[in-house]
């Protein structure tokens, strides 16, 4: 069959380099695409947020069969919706089961309603009231945009200062738009080993009846080396976690996976996609950190190469409730994804500087994320430009890799982290 995939990212090159596998599918469109997406798929030059537009690119384009919605604000705008209405096939929960994702104070309240582990919290609606709490409580404290904010409306504040700052700047200024509307002021998590950062991506197929974990990832949020500076989309991510054990997935399975979509069925929104579990294992057990409601950004560049599975085959299981009877296998090994950034990111950059890229290890892939082929000549045009991903038997052994390649890769501004893989000493 021929498939439209929407979505630019890296995320998307890595959904369409699987589906290009799959015995399954023909054709490959993007919507929108970006250079190296452009190698394994016809690219399409529509706005995906512009729901109508879409839907009317499909019914124009009958012989486009299905539809998989990667990233999140789509899904929270309801295009899942306005396909199935249009009776196109999608991969991707509808709008009301995507606000576990698009609002933050709907998926702190559903925890709290139905016992899933969770940190402690309270929502506000006004700066006054969000900073008169703060005011009372202890450091560090954590401040959520409620609504989608690209992965950065999230400020872990280490004083009274910093959280009155955050505040303003989520609330006043809205520096993250209308996402900034609400705020979820909420406990700061403490590993197990009482260090922070002690967190675990699983990613999971779900039908509304039946759940699978992928394998799970470990995501690194900050834009700089040792957990420092500002929030980001994720600047690299390894597979497997080292800590997460059988028995501590059986306990997330059972206290987080089963309940939540329990939860989600008895509140009349029933999910069917990718649900994303962002994990801390604390001193109390394994606690959500957030939901998604699609593919992690870049926990997919380091998944989807482990899988041995036809991704065309799950996909059409959870459309069409028959999760159950596919059975899904993952490789041996490891595979750390280092992701090469414009300078400035999170914040200010430029887009346009020319990427060369040298003679790169066979095995290694290279997910691009935010380029641009102008004249032949290929440049930046995002924050994030480029994920460099290679497998191996062990953590250490990928990322040795991964960084070989890395340096084979060059542009004005170009900046990385150098200790992808490291956490809780990876080494094995």
């Amino acid at each position: 069959m021929n498939v439209l995939v929407i979505g630019n990212g890296g995320r998307e090159h890595a959904i369409v380099a699987a589906l290009a596998k799959s015995p399954l599918v023909d054709k490959i469109y993007c919507m929108k695409g970006n250079a190296g997406i452009a190698e394994l798929a016809e690219c399409v030059d529509v706005d995906y947020m512009d729901l109508q537009d879409v839907a009317a690119w499909l019914d124009k384009h009958r012989d486009v069969e299905y539809t998989v919605i990667a990233p999140d604000d789509p899904l929270a705008a309801g295009l899942a919706d306005v396909l199935e209405a249009g009776g196109h096939r999608v991969f991707g929960p509808n709008r009301r089961a995507a606000e576990i994702e698009s609002s933050k104070a709907f998926a702190k309240e559903l925890m709290k309603k139905y016992g899933i582990p969770t940190a402690a919290y309270e929502t506000f609606d006004t700066y006054e009231a969000a900073l008169s709490y703060v005011e009372k409580g202890k450091f560090p404290v954590v401040l959520k945009a409620d609504g989608l904010a690209l992965g950065k409306g999230v400020l872990i504040c280490e004083n009274l200062n910093e959280a009155k700052d955050g505040l303003k700047q989520i609330m006043l200024d809205k520096a993250f738009g209308a996402a900034g509307n609400k705020v979820v002021v909420e406990e700061f998590l403490v590993g197990k080993e009482f260090v922070p950062g002690e967190e675990v991506s699983v990613l999971t197929f779900t039908d509304g009846k039946t759940i699978i974990p992928m394998i799970p990832s470990c995501d690194h949020k900050r834009a700089l080396d040792g957990d420092q500076g500002l929030n980001t989309g994720g600047m690299g991510t390894f597979t497997p976690c080292p800590f997460y054990t059988e028995e501590i997935a059986e306990e997330v399975m059972q206290k987080i996976l089963l309940p939540t979509v329990a939860a989600m069925n008895a509140e009349g929104r029933p999910f069917k996609g990718v649900l994303y579990f962002g994990l801390m294992r604390t001193p109390d057990g394994m606690k959500v950190v957030e939901y998604n409601s699609r593919f992690g950004d870049p926990e997919t560049q380091v998944v989807l190469p482990m899988l041995k599975t036809d991704l065309m085959e799950i996909f059409q299981a959870v459309t069409d409730e028959r999760l159950s009877d596919v059975k899904i296998e993952w490789e041996e090994g490891a595979c750390v994804c280092v992701v090469v950034a414009s300078g400035g990111y999170p914040q200010k950059y430029e887009k346009g500087k020319e990427i060369k890229i040298g003679k790169l290890d066979p095995d290694v892939v290279l997910y691009h994320a935010g380029t641009v082929r102008e004249n032949g000549v290929l440049k930046t045009s995002g924050g994030r430009v480029l994920g460099v991903c290679a497998k191996g038997k062990t953590i250490e052994e990928a990322r040795k890799k991964a960084y070989r390649n890395v340096e084979e890769i060059s542009f004005e501004g170009m900046q990385y982290r150098k200790d992808i893989g490291i956490k809780y000493n990876a080494k094995g």
